[in-house]
């Protein structure tokens, strides 16, 4: 709203008014406001959700050995994060972008979706919360929209890459003049650095396009809700997913920023995308509200975000990633978001296979994985038998751990941008 209130005082020339039309003063101005609101609101809801007696169940001892100190703790957290992120974005985003409203409307669902599971373990008492049907339903539909809307959106497009060569100089790469609709998305150490989902589907002869939209739509469902159960899962150590995604999160923006701008776009090789230049605003937004509620959520933590908070994050992250067409760089960026999904269907699978057989064998000591570095040898179930039993071979109080796995983050964030020129 503000954009468009100081883009009209423009027009009579008020100081500073052209101010509005830079992405990267509104950007800032964005991430500065987010962390305001986050510390401000915070505060304010934490003495709510106390004053109301919202707050953490009892936790299994056997499973976080400093349970006892995060019962009383208020929950629901993940309105602050969301509040945090759309404030800022309703005042100083362009609000006729279609990338901008796809993120708005991702948010608002996942928020929903989070909240009544939230709401479930709460209030009627039930620690299962909304049934994993319910909740993968809610996933998939927002990938479904998502997808559908970046198919046939006259607005999304790109300028596709068009190499030049010229005699007796280097290389040039440069954009087409026209904005297309395109299937191609970014993949990582390839020369080209572009996979085309309708030459994937070239088998089907003249119906590859059509095929490629349904398998970008898939790959869209695909990314959104493994990375939101991803973050879901890694929510379980105070500061743990806040921290990974304010990283994760600047990662993004910088491949947004890299997107938007037709030069660095050239010089990367990487496709232009027309306004996505407001995703930048939006990010700037999420990493002000991930260390804003870092504030409170860092051990020990004073509030926990919740399903309201964990889902949303890891669908904005999916999205965002999508839009941008850097889904493929998912598995790098959201490494320890992967892991720890990969070791909880490692874990149950595999203790389900020896079931049949007649054994209890688990693989690890506790999953998610991040719970396996905290939980001691003596606190196995002693029916059981563990193949990685003795690793680690000491218990880790959960901000070591928490710290470890942000600086994991970092590396694998680097890396993730660093593949834009490994080709």
């Amino acid at each position: 709203m503000l954009y468009y209130l100081f883009r009209f005082l423009e027009r009579f020339d008020i100081p500073g008014a052209h101010m509005w039309s830079y992405i990267s003063f509104r950007a800032l101005l964005t991430l500065i406001l987010s962390l305001v609101i986050s510390a401000w609101f915070g505060e304010k809801f934490i003495k709510y959700m106390k004053r109301k007696n919202i707050s953490e169940v009892q936790r299994d001892a056997s499973i976080d050995p400093f349970g006892t100190e995060k019962k009383g703790v208020p929950t629901m957290g993940g309105i602050i994060i969301i509040v945090s992120i759309l404030v800022p974005v309703l005042l100083l985003g362009r609000m006729r972008n279609i990338y901008l409203i796809l993120m708005i409307i991702t948010t608002v669902w996942l928020g929903f979706l989070g909240f009544l599971d939230d709401y479930i373990k709460i209030f009627r008492k039930n620690k299962e919360g909304l049934k994993g049907r319910y909740k993968i339903v809610g996933q998939v539909s927002i990938g479904l929209i998502v997808g559908l809307v970046l198919w046939s959106s006259p607005d999304a497009k790109i300028r596709e890459n068009m190499t030049i060569e010229r005699q007796g100089s280097a290389t040039v790469v440069t954009h087409k003049s026209e904005a297309v609709k395109s299937l191609k998305t970014t993949i990582p150490f390839v020369k080209n650095h572009h996979l085309d989902y309708s030459q994937v589907m070239s088998f089907l002869g003249k119906h590859k396009v059509a095929a490629g939209w349904i398998l970008f739509v898939v790959m869209t469902i695909v990314v959104v809700t493994a990375v939101s159960n991803g973050a879901n899962l890694n929510d379980g150590m105070d500061g743990m997913c806040a921290g990974n995604s304010a990283f994760i999160g600047v990662a993004l923006g910088i491949l947004a920023y890299v997107s938007s701008h037709i030069e660095y776009a050239a010089y990367l090789n990487i496709m232009y995308i027309p306004g996505s230049q407001e995703l930048v605003v939006f990010i700037c937004a999420f990493i002000g509200a991930m260390i804003g509620f870092l504030w409170y959520n860092a051990y020990p933590a004073q509030v926990f975000m919740g399903d309201t908070g964990s889902l949303t994050i890891g669908g904005i992250i999916g999205v965002f990633a999508v839009i941008i067409h850097k889904e493929l760089l998912i598995p790098i960026l959201c490494g320890v978001f992967l892991v720890e999904s990969l070791s909880v269907m490692m874990q149950s699978g595999y203790f389900k296979f020896m079931k049949r057989k007649g054994q209890r064998v688990r693989i690890f000591r506790a999953t998610p994985i991040h719970d396996n570095f905290r939980k001691l040898d003596s606190q196995l179930d002693a029916t059981s038998r563990y193949i990685l039993k003795g690793w680690p071979q000491r218990q880790f109080h959960e901000s070591k751990i928490t710290v470890r796995f942000w600086i994991v983050t970092i590396i694998l964030a680097a890396l993730t941008i660093i593949t834009l020129k490994i080709r």
